[in-house]
């Protein structure tokens, strides 16, 4: 059967201080016993030799006699503590008989003290046992007492009372003990509960499209806040795919419209015979012809970048060679807008798949020379580590607003939305580099301030 978190948590804390409770109370019986009889024991043996030292002192070496008066006593007193005392001369004729002087009230206490122990230390088995003890005077034997006691050890009622007494107190604090658990258990797993059950909540809503909703619950435990931040997290990064396939359905119906309805209108025409079919106007209609091919190819290429199944053709590769050889198909651009390129660097040598490399390549460059201006400078810098090589390209174009800058390695993604397609290309230049970047197994870094240009950082394993 399910429970709840917040009744598993209950009930858990209960058990466990019920367990604790009970072994607590256990162990401090046991304990306070063993100390309490070691105690008395020890009393015990303190009071016998009380008894022997009090009568001793009742003879007269002088007068020879003893002071029966005080044995009596002494004797008596000794009975009513549990104690059955026979006192002897040197002779060892009986000077005073605890029993002979009141059988039945040794008798009766005798038989009650037997009664309470049996029944409360019945584990013991003990039973009435006498010991003779010699008395002493100056070092001169004067006589012998025997006492009669429950052995090993026996309790009075007024020590009876007081174990009954702290085992009550015991079981009162234990009662407590656990009555304020379960109200600090309760409490404590609703406090936890209450987050999580918000937390269901919330991804519900998710799960049902609302990308928009956050969890506003606060919690002093780690894991549940961390457990938080990643719904919102996620939410967030649902969020941004949503737009982003929005996006993507609108700028692929965007890319595709325009040139295929060129191609519409101008055939349409030349077909009704508005237009003469002139070399000019086929011309025009074969260039968008290619740029819905070039779009198309281009997201080929993507799928099969990002596909599992892509194979990299890996060889040693000089990056340096590569880069200034990509650079210089550029000459026409660089010329054009008086832009200088820099490359600088130590000559690196990595395992790669060189067409790929080069792709990433032209496409950071070309990048670069669109959004530079006139007579400005582009830099590509070559640097290497014992495990890691790579190169840094860095413009002082127009730049990227700080809000595009995680957006642009998307599909059609562009930080600038008022460019044009002759310009702007298909959008997802950048995104395929990435890809090819991350199948070698490194990463790429974009830098960069509007209107102080952009600055990326590819990190590729030697």
């Amino acid at each position: 059967m399910k429970r709840s978190l917040k009744t598993q948590m209950s009930l858990t804390i209960l058990t466990i201080v019920l367990a604790t409770i009970a072994l607590v109370s256990v162990l401090s019986n046991y304990f306070i016993n063993k100390q309490f009889t070691d105690y008395i024991t020890h009393q015990q043996v303190l009071k016998k030799q009380i008894i022997v030292s009090s009568i001793s002192k009742q003879y007269s070496p002088t007068t020879k006699q003893w002071n029966m008066d005080y044995i009596h006593a002494v004797g008596m007193n000794s009975l009513y503590e549990g104690y059955i005392v026979k006192v002897y001369d040197k002779k060892d004729e009986m000077l005073w008989d605890a029993q002979s002087h009141d059988m039945n009230l040794c008798n009766q206490i005798m038989g009650d003290i037997s009664n309470r122990m049996k029944i409360q230390y019945p584990q013991i088995n003990g039973e009435f046992q006498a010991e003779n003890y010699p008395m002493l005077l100056e070092g001169k034997a004067i006589g012998t007492i025997s006492i009669s006691y429950f052995g090993p050890f026996f309790l009075n009622d007024n020590e009876f009372e007081f174990l009954h007494s702290l085992n009550k107190i015991l079981f009162g604090i234990g009662l407590f003990s656990l009555l304020l658990s379960a109200f600090v258990g309760h409490l404590l797993a609703r406090r936890i509960s209450h987050p999580i059950l918000k937390t269901v909540e919330v991804t519900k809503q998710i799960a049902d499209g609302n990308y928009g909703v956050r969890l506003q619950e606060e919690s002093n435990t780690t894991e549940i806040t961390l457990l938080m931040e990643s719904i919102n997290h996620l939410a967030k990064s649902l969020q941004t795919l949503d737009k982003l396939r929005k996006q993507l359905t609108e700028d692929v119906a965007h890319e595709l419209r325009t040139p295929i309805t060129i191609l519409q209108s101008h055939l349409e025409a030349m077909t009704e015979g508005v237009w003469e079919a002139s070399p000019e106007r086929l011309e025009s209609c074969y260039d968008e012809a290619l740029r819905i091919g070039k779009l198309v190819g281009d997201l080929e290429k993507l799928a099969k970048i990002e596909s599992e199944n892509l194979k990299l053709n890996k060889k040693e590769i000089i990056l340096n060679e590569i880069i200034e050889r990509t650079i210089s198909n550029f000459q026409t651009e660089l010329q054009s807008k008086k832009i200088e390129v820099e490359v600088t660097g130590p000559l690196v040598s990595l395992l790669a798949d060189q067409d790929r490399i080069r792709q990433v390549i032209v496409n950071l460059i070309s990048n670069a020379i669109k959004y530079s201006g006139d007579e400005s400078k582009i830099s590509v810098e070559l640097f290497e580590t014992r495990e890691t090589a790579g190169f840094i390209v860095k413009d002082n174009g127009i730049g990227i607003d700080k809000e595009e800058l995680p957006y642009i390695f998307e599909r059609f993604y562009r930080a600038d939305k008022s460019r044009n397609r002759s310009t702007g290309g298909s959008g997802i230049g950048l995104t395929i580099a990435k890809s090819i970047i991350e199948a070698h197994g490194g990463k790429v870094i974009a830098e960069s301030e509007q209107n102080r240009g952009s600055k990326f950082t590819i990190t590729l394993p030697k």
